[in-house]
C-alpha cells in the first residue's frame, strides 16, 4: 500500500477553497487504496476524518517558530520548518512513499532534500499573482522570500500537477521548471456531498431580484473590486428604471472589505457574508440565477466546477485561461472580454435582463457538469506518484 503525506493550510470543517482541494485529494487518494496522513496548520492534535489521518501542525504564537514568523521574508520559513518537522518524526516510524503539497508559500519548500520519499507539487495559484503590483519595501522583501521558496520547491519536485494544460505552462514558464520533471494535468474532483445537492436543486424560476452569488475574497486576482464597479454601474440602471432589480451574495466577504467609497444604491445591492459553513455555499448555489467569477486568474477554477454542478449560468473574465476552459468552452456562462467593470457589467446585463438566455445557459452548464470526480482525481494522481517515486527512486541511485 502506498503511503502519502498531504501538506495543508487548512482542512474541513475549515471553509476555503484550498481546505476544499485538500479533502478532495485526499478522499481520492484513499479511495484508490492509499494510505493517507493530511497535515495541516490550522489546528492540533490527530483525528481520523473518513478514513484519512489528520495530524495538526498549529504553530503557537509564543514557540520559536511562531516568533519566527512575525519577522519579514525568513518569516516564510516558518510553516516549512514546522511541517519538516512534523512529517520528519512520522516518516521516521513509518516511511512515507510521497509527500504532496501546494505551491502556494511552499509548505514543503525545507524538504526538498533526499530524504526517501517524492515530493510532488500540486500548483495553486502562486503568490505572485495574488500581489498588488506596488509594495512596500518590507513586503518586497517579504514577496521574494515566498517566490524564491516556491520556486525551490517546485523545480526541485520529482512530480508535478496542474489543473489545465495552460496553468501547467505558465507553471513551467515563471519557474523555470526542468522539462524532465513528471508534470501532468488533473482536475479536481467535486465533494459527492455537493454533487448530490446540485443535482437535486432545480434552476430557480425568473423571480426579482435577480440571485447572484460571488465566491472569494476581496482581491485584486478575483476581480473584486471590478466586479463592485460592475455593481455601480447596475444599481444606477436598477435605480433608473432601466433594469431589473438584482442582489449580490458575496461568500467569504466580510463587510469590511467592501469599497468604503459605495454609493448607497449599489450597496443595498449586495450582502457580505464572510467565510461560512459548505451547507451555506449549497444553499446560496440553491438559491443563485447567476454566479459571478470574474478572476483574472484561477488555478483549480473551483468556482467554475461548482457553479456548472449546480447548473448556474457563470459571468467570468475571458482573461483567465481556466475561465477559457470551463466556461468558455462548455458554453455554461458569459465570458467578460476583459475584467473591467463596464466589462463585467456588460455581461450580468445580459443575464439580469434576459431570463430565456439564463435558462438557455443553465441547460448547457448541466450537459457540462461531472466532468470530474473522485476516482477519476485518485487514479491519475496515483499514476503521476508513481512516475515521481520512479524518477526520485534513479535520481538517488
Amino acid at each position: 500500500m502506498m503511503r502519502t503525506a498531504l501538506f495543508a493550510w487548512d482542512y474541513p470543517p475549515s471553509p476555503s477553497g484550498l481546505s476544499t482541494a485538500a479533502r478532495e485529494i485526499a478522499m481520492a487518494l484513499s479511495g484508490e487504496g492509499c494510505d493517507v496522513t493530511v497535515f495541516t496548520l490550522d489546528r492540533s492534535g490527530a483525528q481520523n476524518i473518513d478514513g484519512v489521518h489528520v495530524v495538526g501542525c498549529d504553530i503557537p504564537d509564543q514557540s520559536r517558530i511562531g516568533r519566527l514568523r512575525k519577522w519579514a521574508a525568513i518569516g516564510h520559513a516558518a510553516a516549512p520548518l514546522r511541517f519538516r518537522q512534523a512529517v520528519l518524526r512520522d516518516h521516521a516510524a513509518k516511511p512515507f512513499d510521497v509527500v504532496e503539497a501546494t505551491n502556494w508559500y511552499a509548505p514543503a519548500s525545507l524538504l526538498t532534500g533526499r530524504h526517501g520519499f517524492a515530493l510532488v507539487t500540486r500548483n495553486s495559484t502562486p503568490a505572485a499573482w495574488s500581489r498588488m503590483a506596488e509594495l512596500p519595501v518590507r513586503d518586497k522583501l517579504d514577496a521574494a522570500a515566498a517566490d524564491l521558496l516556491e520556486k525551490k520547491q517546485a523545480r526541485s519536485s520529482a512530480g508535478l500537477i496542474s489543473n489545465t494544460d495552460e496553468h501547467g505552462r505558465r507553471i513551467v514558464d515563471l519557474y523555470k521548471i526542468d522539462s524532465q520533471i513528471p508534470h501532468r494535468t488533473i482536475g479536481l474532483s467535486l465533494p459527492p456531498e455537493l454533487l448530490k445537492t446540485a443535482q437535486s436543486s432545480p434552476y430557480p424560476a425568473g423571480e426579482e431580484p435577480v440571485r447572484i452569488l460571488f465566491v472569494g475574497r476581496a482581491e485584486q486576482r478575483k476581480g473584486f473590486a471590478e466586479l463592485m464597479g460592475a455593481v455601480e454601474i447596475l444599481a444606477a440602471e436598477v435605480a433608473s428604471g432601466t433594469l431589473p432589480p438584482f442582489h449580490v451574495n458575496l461568500l467569504g466577504v466580510p463587510s469590511v472589505d467592501l469599497p468604503p467609497q459605495m454609493s448607497a444604491h449599489a450597496r443595498e445591492r449586495v450582502t457580505a457574508l464572510g467565510r461560512q459553513p459548505d451547507e451555506m455555499l449549497h444553499d446560496l448555489y440553491r438559491q443563485a440565477h447567476i454566479v459571478a467569477a470574474p478572476s483574472r486568474y484561477e488555478s483549480f477554477g473551483l468556482v467554475y466546477q461548482e457553479a456548472i454542478a449546480f447548473g448556474r449560468p457563470v459571468v467570468a473574465s475571458a482573461e483567465d485561461p481556466s475561465a477559457r476552459e470551463f466556461v468558455g468552452a462548455t458554453g455554461a456562462g458569459l465570458l467578460a472580454e476583459r475584467t473591467l467593470p463596464q466589462d463585467i457589467a456588460a455581461s450580468l446585463r445580459s443575464l439580469i435582463q434576459s431570463p430565456q438566455l439564463r435558462e438557455q445557459l443553465h441547460h448547457r452548464a448541466v450537459l457540462a457538469a461531472g466532468r470530474f470526480d473522485r476516482p477519476y482525481l485518485g487514479r491519475e494522481t496515483m499514476a503521476l506518484y508513481r512516475q515521481a517515486i520512479a524518477k526520485s527512486g534513479k535520481a538517488r541511485s
